[in-house]
């Protein structure tokens, strides 16, 4: 395997590959035996690719997954679909002034982050941005909590965030941080326009320079006896106040 490739595991994941990245999905491994029929209509769709297929027992497959629930498949994927940073503003300017772009500064656990993604992809985001420092990439247990979203959303690891941020709003994206301290609240926004919703880290929330570089900090109103929430869901609510803006307004 080179050092491009992964694995990848799981039903959703697998199957997703298969549908929209095919070229890059260099063999399957499906459980001999397996009774899901979902694994039979996986083997189908790789042999009608002409994807090589083998069974295998289910200890192959729990070496594979190191770890991860793969529920009886797994594929070698090679040099996964990347987007150039450069890419981005593209993106931005196709949206025709309705962008939303998820940014996730930060994020260190993989079930977050795929979380995360699984929410962009329903929310219809235009793009998915995290540094490639100090913050989980793209993985197998990313790829499986996303669904497929992976596989899907415009996905950018970018060198810079700060620049990334700027760049953003050279092209007419209005930047919103949040953060628990912050005095506005969220749901008094305008979110119809172009837009990024930057979110923290599970720990430490936004770096400094990432909050230097937003428009405004804003919160998610908690009257409750908690002040904070996990990232994913924080970032579910924000990104679907948005989308409930966009189909009313």
């Amino acid at each position: 395997m080179s050092k491009q490739a992964q694995w990848i595991v799981g039903l959703n994941a697998v199957a997703s590959a298969l549908e929209h990245d095919a070229e890059h999905v260099r063999e399957v491994l499906l459980e001999a035996g397996g009774k899901n029929p979902r694994i039979a209509e996986i083997e189908q769709e790789a042999r009608r690719k002409e994807i090589d297929v083998r069974r295998v027992p289910q200890n192959a497959l729990d070496g594979v997954a190191g770890g991860v629930r793969h529920q009886g498949a797994a594929a070698r994927y090679a040099a996964a679909k990347t987007w150039d940073e450069h890419e981005l503003v593209g993106l931005v300017e196709a949206a025709g002034g309705k962008a939303m772009v998820l940014v996730l500064d930060g994020v260190q656990d993989p079930h977050n982050l795929g979380a995360c993604l699984r929410s962009a992809a329903a929310a219809g985001a235009t793009a998915v941005v995290f540094p490639k420092d100090k913050a989980v990439q793209l993985n197998a247990t990313v790829r499986k909590t996303s669904a497929g979203a992976a596989d899907t959303l415009p996905v950018f690891s970018v060198t810079n965030l700060s620049r990334t941020l700027r760049d953003l709003q050279k092209a007419g994206v209005w930047i919103y941080g949040f953060a628990g301290e912050a005095t506005a609240s969220f749901y008094a926004l305008d979110l119809k326009g172009n837009i990024a919703l930057v979110m923290g880290s599970e720990g430490d929330g936004l770096r400094r320079l990432t909050r230097e570089n937003c428009d405004q900090l804003v919160k998610i109103p908690m009257p409750g006896e908690f002040e904070s929430l996990n990232v994913s869901v924080a970032t579910g609510i924000a990104l679907f106040e948005a989308v409930r803006q966009r189909v009313s307004g």
